[in-house]
């Protein structure tokens, strides 16, 4: 499958799925062009979250659209997806990667400077598929995040790194070209899509920016 960070890259939230269901909202944004979804799923049991993930991986792969999973790599080992994003509290990323294998799609969180710096420590050139800013604006759906890093930080991170750069946190139609030209090459987003009346159309509005 090709590693397509590029473009709108959906995380699920159910409880924002206010119109359609979480299926349906991935279905629907797979239809309107989205290029990764993330499972992210807090208050799921460890069963009832390997169960959706199999399900959706089976709703987006005649889409070619791959899914990670967020934080837990047992459970991307378990479900077949395609991939896995990492925060900073997270098993290392140079573990997942010799658990997952090559072809395996893995993101992470940079949330402060310091965590650049650190990632630099321990890998000039990391074998990681995306960084992603987190936040770059205040959102209530991350309320364990640090500072927001604002399209200043979008910048920054892009000034030091080749790799592709996921902008998540707070983004929707009217900031999103902000946050593109800033350097993001994909954009993270939540509500935007999970809360949207048409989620295929949400994702073909915010996919019309690149």
């Amino acid at each position: 499958m090709q590693n397509k960070i590029q473009g709108v890259y959906l995380v699920t939230d159910r409880p924002l799925c206010i119109h359609h269901r979480l299926e349906d909202v991935v279905r629907l944004s797979a239809t309107g062009g989205v290029s990764l979804v993330q499972l992210r799923e807090k208050e799921a049991t460890s069963r009832e979250f390997l169960e959706l993930a199999i399900h959706l991986k089976k709703i987006l792969s005649p889409f070619q659209v791959p899914l990670l999973i967020n934080d837990r790599v047992d459970l991307c080992l378990a479900s077949g997806a395609d991939g896995v994003h990492l925060g900073q509290s997270d098993l290392p990323w140079y573990v997942a990667r010799k658990l997952l294998g090559p072809k395996a799609i893995i993101g992470l969180s940079i949330e402060t400077k310091e965590d650049w710096e650190t990632l630099q420590k321990e890998d000039p050139s990391p074998n990681l598929d995306y960084l992603a800013v987190s936040p770059v604006f205040d959102t209530k759906t991350k309320t364990n995040t640090k500072t927001a890093w604002g399209l200043a930080g979008v910048r920054w991170l892009r000034e030091k790194t080749n790799l592709p750069i996921v902008a998540i946190g707070g983004i929707h139609l009217d900031n999103a070209k902000d946050v593109i030209e800033a350097g993001a090459n994909s954009l993270a987003v939540v509500s935007a899509i999970c809360s949207a009346n048409d989620p295929k159309e949400a994702t073909i509005a915010l996919k019309k920016l690149f």
